[in-house]
């Protein structure tokens, strides 16, 4: 096969699963007879191609055959029937710290990274500054990987696999814990194995960084290929599998958008007094959320809904509105809504603001955008806590005070 290649055809996978997988040998001896089992398929007759210097996205719910599809793909794993073929050398970032030993430094887990994907220590030795530095561990390099934390984990092992000069580069997830200047890094590597021939397959619950990155897509649904297409509608599709849930567990992996569509929340700004965007406020100062929806095709007035959270996701308040209320006609087009606050009620903190646009009957869910806004907020004077107590302290005499008799 032509380096960077890869063929799926026809693969199924299954896993058989023990009611009690873990017997002791009391177990054994009281009941000999072996625990009841049964076959689950992570994969049933998926088929697939990319060609050299492609990028393909892999989306679908949790539990629908995604990291299963990849570790076959990377050889961890042997399908159960069907064929599968990749050409040239393999390199993997399925999940954090696979392929570390937690006892070895960081260094020395490089070393043995390098040598699992097939380089020489030599050759590992020539890229050892470059990988470190793109990871920017250079202080934390010779210290044990157990003491490192997730986003160090990510930072390490996604610089092996970037330096490694592989055909293929298949990555799992791997943003979920990246801060952005991180993310942007990795972006300009992917970039670059792309322009040399390399193939991506990409994982991941944010269609962000799946429509930035791949420019096709495939659904997986229950182990099988929902779609095979243009990543946009991938993505679509994709959001409509979600539409029934407010929160779903997705949420966790980095998902920020879903909803059937028919109606799309496309910007959303916090402005101040002047209109100017802001991501750090005063306390108690006046400002605004502005959100721009569009719908393609006529559609009911919909419900809006907006949900504060504090930086640890804890719900602080929410409110919703009829847009019915606010002259919502239901034609195709874009509007701005807005939601004017005279005083922001928070005192001091970071904060997350959540969107939902909601039918009115029967209350499909259309779009949510997890996580829309983030902002800073920062006392004004001497406030402190998450909500601001805005008021007006007074005092006023009762009576003359009774002097208190002495026993």
């Amino acid at each position: 096969m032509t380096a960077g290649e890869i063929l799926v055809d026809r693969v199924s996978r299954s896993f058989r699963v023990s009611a009690a997988p873990q017997r002791t040998l009391k177990d054994l001896v009281i009941s000999p007879r072996s625990a009841r089992s049964t076959d689950v398929w992570a994969l049933r007759d998926v088929s697939l191609r990319a060609e050299p210097g492609e990028a393909l996205g892999l989306v679908g719910r949790n539990g629908s055959g995604k990291t299963t599809l990849l570790r076959i793909l990377s050889g961890i794993i042997k399908p159960t029937g069907g064929r599968v073929a990749v050409g040239g050398r393999v390199g993997s970032l399925l999940e954090l710290g696979a392929g570390f030993h937690p006892d070895f430094t960081g260094r020395e887990n490089v070393y043995l990274n390098g040598s699992i994907h097939g380089l020489s220590r030599a050759r590992v030795r020539e890229l050892m500054d470059e990988i470190v530095a793109f990871a920017e561990l250079e202080r934390f390099i010779d210290f044990p990987v157990r003491t490192y934390s997730s986003g160090m984990y990510m930072r390490l092992g996604f610089s092996v696999a970037a330096h490694i000069q592989a055909d293929i580069l298949l990555l799992d997830e791997v943003f979920a814990v990246g801060d952005e200047d991180f993310q942007r890094k990795c972006f300009g590597k992917i970039a670059e194995l792309k322009q040399r021939g390399g193939t991506i397959v990409f994982v991941s619950h944010d269609a962000q960084a799946v429509e930035r990155l791949c420019e096709r897509a495939v659904l997986l649904r229950a182990g099988e290929v929902a779609f095979d297409g243009p990543t946009r509608e991938a993505i679509a599709r994709y959001r409509q599998l979600l539409a029934a849930e407010r929160s779903p567990d997705e949420l966790a992996a980095g998902l920020r958008e879903w909803g059937s569509g028919e109606a799309r929340i496309v910007e959303a700004q916090l402005v101040d007094a002047d209109g100017d965007e802001r991501v750090q406020v005063a306390a108690g100062e006046p400002v605004a959320v502005r959100l721009v929806v569009e719908n393609s095709e006529p559609i009911a007035a919909p419900t809006v809904s907006v949900e504060l959270r504090d930086d640890d996701g804890v719900v602080l308040g929410g409110l919703t509105q009829s847009t019915a209320e606010l002259g919502w006609h239901g034609k195709p087009g874009r509007r701005e809504l807005r939601f004017d606050l005279d005083a922001l009620p928070l005192a001091d903190g970071r904060f997350h603001l959540r969107f939902a646009l909601v039918e009115a009957e029967g209350g499909r869910l259309l779009h949510s955008l997890d996580d829309a806004l983030r902002f800073f907020v920062f006392p004004a004077g001497a406030e402190s806590g998450a909500v601001l107590l805005a008021g007006r302290w007074s005092m006023q005499e009762i009576a003359s005070a009774e002097p208190i008799a002495r026993v």
